[in-house]
């Protein structure tokens, strides 16, 4: 089969199209066939070493399709069904992946095979956010960055059902209408507003109980001075760059805040919990209170173009493989 492989950290072009042989499914393992794959900025972070991998790898955790083929002791799952994954393992920019059955989740009839490549990583993602690192409640305000990225849609939109205000801050003027229809109900230009001081004014002086960062090292400071007392900073994701150490003081002297790094395995880190984070936001989907954007597909050959279109801070949206 075809997968994309790079044998150095490194730049979009180390990314490679080869042929390589995928063996039979171990124990307890499905051979899926991929319909989409789902490309997500924490690519980038294994491709360039700041995630470092043992190389040569393949690269890429998401993808959906149907079942090939099940290897020994795998009862709940058999040839043809539709399935999807988001946790790996490592290696879905290929045209099937051997993946531990207990990470993959049913898809239901109403949602596609793009849809799922492009909605599992970035709505589970939005899911835990929302609903478990920081239970957002009706009435609040809350500022997500990157509202025009492909959690960011889905974000706004489910914070818009759930009932809060929603600012959110994009990095031209050009997405501004995008995130708008996604939810968002004010926004600000990152590299032209003063965002700090809008969200104080548009809070009446308290800031907001909750920020979403995945911007990292360009926002972080910005988006500790955002929070009301006692707030929480989510900071989940480092597209400008890893945020930079910081006396823990800190954090007492803006006003006792709260800082957590999460990450989707230790929400999604039984079968179980995996499977219903996965209905919720099937749910979700199905009833049409959340839409998934694909503004960027690709061939699969063609992954170092989805890579250098990612870097470029171009795309909105989703953006999945077609193999």
């Amino acid at each position: 089969m075809k997968a994309i492989r790079f044998a150095k950290p490194g730049g979009p072009e180390v990314l490679i199209l080869q042929d390589i042989e995928l063996p039979a499914p171990g124990p307890s393992q499905v051979r899926v066939r991929h319909q989409a794959v789902g490309v997500n900025f924490i690519d980038t972070y294994h491709r360039s070493g700041l995630y470092p991998v043992p190389l040569p790898s393949g690269i890429g955790l998401e993808a959906a399709g149907a079942v090939e083929a099940a290897g020994e002791g795998v009862e709940h799952l058999k040839p043809g069904d539709r399935v999807a994954y988001c946790q790996g393992p490592i290696g879905a920019y290929a045209e099937a992946n051997n993946v531990a059955a207990d990470r993959l989740v049913k898809l239901p009839a109403a949602i596609s095979d793009e849809t799922a490549a492009a909605a599992m990583l970035k709505g589970l993602t939005a899911q835990y956010l929302l609903k478990q690192t920081f239970p957002v409640k009706r009435g609040q305000t809350i500022l997500f960055h990157a509202a025009a990225g492909g959690v960011g849609l889905i974000a706004g939109q489910w914070a818009k059902h759930l009932g809060c205000t929603a600012i959110g801050t994009i990095g031209s003027d050009d997405k501004m209408e995008l995130a708008r229809a996604n939810g968002y109900d004010r926004l600000l230009n990152l590299r032209q507003d003063d965002w700090v001081a809008q969200v104080r004014q548009w809070t009446g002086g308290e800031g907001v109980p909750v920020v979403y960062d995945s911007v990292g090292k360009d926002t972080f400071q910005g988006s500790l001075d955002c929070l009301a007392l006692r707030g929480m900073l989510v900071s989940f994701g480092n597209s400008s760059g890893p945020v930079p150490t910081f006396e823990p003081n800190l954090l007492s002297a803006k006003g006792s805040l709260y800082l957590t790094r999460p990450t989707l395995f230790h929400y999604a880190n039984t079968p179980e919990r995996l499977q219903a984070m996965a209905d919720d936001l099937f749910a979700v989907i199905e009833s049409g209170v959340v839409k998934i954007t694909i503004n960027q597909r690709f061939p699969l050959a063609e992954a170092r173009a989805a890579h250098e279109a990612l870097h470029s801070r171009q795309t909105t949206g989703a953006t999945i493989l077609l193999p």
